[in-house]
């Protein structure tokens, strides 16, 4: 193992995911969250088919969700030739993985925000509301810590998710290796044992959020 990490530019995977996905859940993030409170209280006139949307990259295999990016995202088509003019692109590099990870995992957030908010007792936010808590105040200080357990579930899975995107990465963005990639080649190229140390390092990256989503779901439960 300290022969495989030791090697010249053997961290550059691990430093490829952490960036990507550290990126990609700070987008989910922040677009997920009023998303999926909006979904939950049907504060949009198109929810109903938002969700569809949503539902269509969970139900899909990865490999299609890349296919799909491709023919979204592609150096042919409007977004990708928008992409160009800003001296930017959507296929094998690290925007890409970006988006790669953000189109895989994004669906987990939302739906898992939206499930968390619709738990919440609505009559508690109207009270909030008679007392004259403006809209930001309700959210802090009624919804966000009921929903915290499974706000905390859905931020672990969609981490999990984007560090671990292979599939639609593979795609459309061969190139810069994150670990995921790292490992599919090294198992190819080298065998297992050279795989192997990767897949741990992935594990490791990987833990350290979800055990801290867990504690603070927990910590919110035993609060209630």
């Amino acid at each position: 193992m300290d022969r495989t990490l030791g090697a010249p530019g053997a961290l550059d995977p691990l430093w490829v995911s952490l960036g990507a996905s550290g990126l990609a859940l700070g987008v989910i993030v922040l677009g997920g969250t009023p998303l999926g409170w909006l979904l939950a209280r049907d504060r949009l006139p198109a929810g109903r088919l938002i969700e569809v949307g949503l539902l269509g990259p969970l139900l899909m295999p990865p490999l299609v969700i890349g296919l799909l990016l491709v023919f979204m995202v592609g150096p042919n088509t409007p977004i990708g030739q928008l992409l160009g003019h800003l001296g930017l692109s959507a296929t094998n590099t690290f925007l890409a993985v970006v988006i790669a990870e953000v189109y895989e995992a994004a669906p987990y957030y939302v739906l898992g925000v939206q499930a968390a908010v619709a738990a919440v007792d609505r009559d508690l936010e109207v009270e909030a509301e008679l007392l004259g808590d403006h809209p930001f105040r309700r959210w802090r200080r009624v919804t966000l810590p009921l929903a915290a357990p499974g706000l905390a579930s859905a931020l672990a899975i969609t981490w999990a998710r984007a560090i671990g995107a292979f599939g639609a990465v593979i795609i459309v963005a061969y190139h810069p290796f994150g670990l995921p990639l790292q490992i599919w080649t090294s198992l190819q190229e080298t065998g297992l044992g050279s795989a192997l140390p990767f897949a741990l390092l992935l594990v490791v990256v990987a833990l350290p959020l979800p055990v801290l989503a867990y504690l603070w779901s927990a910590r919110a439960r035993r609060r209630d």
